[in-house]
């Protein structure tokens, strides 16, 4: 596996909620005990990762998309819109949940994100999903700056630099432009802050 292949397989959408949660439980001080916390990430890793993998691999059964890498627009409009519903879902879940609320802003962000995405579509607009979610990621870290008025530079720092590798990986195996690469990021850094003031 080429080192691109092997970035764009490491950062991969369905692979970031999940690390995601696991750094925010690093980062920011909790009343949830180490089995609640474990709960929370079996849940998320089961919606945002296992659930995307079956839907993947049921919709290529069903012959709803050709490939895997699912890259033209038309193929894409299903497993989006499923998962602005699933994203939905787990938000509201986890709001719930005494203590989590901001984290509830990370996956209602994402639904929000991946929606804007899917309206795109109408307009013949493809983005990269990859870089959303780092910059979802990213935008999440700068809204918990102002919740907890504690500093995360270097962890948003990271992300940034993060997008910049995953951005020239995605462009060497020429699955986006750089205008869709652009969106993708801008989409998902500013998704975080519109839920933040519209909760």
């Amino acid at each position: 596996m080429s080192f691109f292949k092997y970035i764009s397989t490491i950062l991969h959408p369905i692979v970031i909620p999940t690390i995601g949660v696991m750094l925010y439980f690093l980062l920011i001080p909790s009343n949830l005990v180490s089995k609640q916390k474990l709960l929370v990430l079996s849940l998320v890793f089961i919606v945002t990762y296992l659930i995307p993998l079956l839907l993947i691999v049921l919709f290529k059964k069903l012959r709803f998309i050709k490939s895997y890498k699912i890259k033209g627009i038309k193929e894409r409009k299903l497993p989006v819109a499923l998962m602005v519903f699933l994203f939905y879902l787990l938000g509201t879940t986890i709001s719930n949940v005494v203590n989590l609320r901001d984290l509830g802003i990370l996956f209602y962000a994402t639904s929000l994100a991946l929606f804007i995405v899917y309206l795109l579509f109408f307009f013949k607009i493809k983005t990269s999903v990859h870089l959303l979610s780092l910059g979802i990621f990213a935008g999440f870290f700068i809204v918990l700056t102002n919740i907890h008025s504690k500093s995360f530079t270097i962890v948003i720092m990271i992300l940034f630099l993060l997008a910049g590798v995953l951005a020239s990986a995605r462009l060497s195996l020429k699955a986006h432009s750089s205008k869709e690469i652009y969106i993708g990021f801008f989409i998902g850094l500013l998704s975080p802050s519109i839920i933040y003031y519209l909760l």
